[in-house]
């Protein structure tokens, strides 16, 4: 939720900025008044640019001991029939990162 809030703000602050420098170059040009709305407005893009990076995150799957067992069992039975274990292991590995490559 304060994701949210924070990014509707710096979202307002954005055109409400661009229109400050605007309005306050045209009248007067006040160059304390142009500095001071444009320091708001980048400093409104640097919190957007620094809260996106925090809170941005892929999720940790979570480790399933029973899925793995069953793996790990059914390579085995591979491995016995006469299957090179470490093709099938390299299948494995290659099915994980296709998985995750899709996410």
């Amino acid at each position: 939720m304060a994701l949210k809030i924070i990014r509707s703000l710096c979202f307002t602050i954005f055109p409400c900025g661009i229109a400050g420098l605007i309005i306050s170059s045209i009248a007067g040009n006040n160059e304390g008044w142009v500095l001071t709305i444009g320091m708001i407005t980048a400093g409104a893009a640097i919190i957007l640019m620094v809260t996106s990076a925090v809170t941005t995150s892929q999720r940790v799957d979570i480790f399933n001991e029973a899925v793995a067992e069953r793996v790990e069992q059914r390579i085995r039975t591979l491995v016995a029939a006469g299957a090179d274990e470490t093709e099938v292991r390299s299948l494995v590995r290659d099915t994980i990162d296709l998985y995750r490559g899709q996410q």
